[in-house]
């Protein structure tokens, strides 16, 4: 079993990172195998609603987002983490979330009933509403949601500084033992016979008809 872990943030070993770690650390001593995949500074093209992805259940523009889609088809977990940025989540995080789940909810697979968790940190505020939204991509995708023992948010503004957040660290280490747990009950269940749903589409309305 392996968990695959996106690091969002510009910084590659901050806060976010070490929250990472946190949780990765706790599923490698589950047996659960770990990688943590930094977005990077660069900039990540946003989605351009060209409709390419629904033919071929892959982004048309081939960077790291391509990248991660061919890593993730044989993860069978996943950790989302983003600093928080005015309220949100980091704008290169939310570029990749959009162009990711187009694509994987296109090709039915990728990330299909895969467990997974969302984690926010911050100097001071905005994690909640950051949470909200990194949690709509997992719930729109199919996914099993993992929780912890709290919010799933930790905080700290100078490097390092997360670590001192007590609560937050456990929180980290709580949803490693919930996502190794999940995992391994999925495992279980594919080990007794027992399928995957097959989830209906075509039932496509908006506010206009």
């Amino acid at each position: 079993m392996k968990v695959l872990l996106v690091n969002g943030s510009p910084r590659k070993e901050g806060n976010t990172y070490l929250a990472l770690r946190e949780v990765a650390n706790t599923l490698e001593a589950q047996g659960v195998e770990t990688e943590i995949f930094w977005l990077g500074n660069e900039p990540i093209n946003g989605c351009i609603m060209c409709g390419g992805c629904r033919k071929t259940g892959r982004c048309t523009l081939d960077d790291i987002v391509t990248e991660f889609q061919t890593l993730a088809q044989e993860a069978d977990g996943f950790v989302f983490g983003s600093p928080v940025h005015f309220a949100g989540p980091a704008g290169n995080f939310c570029s990749f979330m959009d162009r990711l789940f187009y694509s994987c909810v296109s090709d039915g697979k990728t990330l299909y009933m895969k467990p997974a968790a969302a984690i926010t940190v911050a100097r001071r505020a905005g994690t909640s509403a950051s949470l909200d939204r990194i949690n709509k991509y997992i719930t729109y995708g199919h996914m099993p949601l993992v929780s912890s023992s709290y919010w799933n948010m930790a905080f700290g503004a100078k490097r390092g500084e997360v670590m001192q957040d007590e609560e937050g660290m456990q929180i980290m280490h709580n949803i490693g033992l919930n996502m190794a747990y999940l995992l391994k009950c999925i495992q279980a269940g594919k080990t007794a016979g027992v399928e995957r749903p097959l989830h209906e589409t075509g039932a496509r309305t908006n506010f206009i008809r």
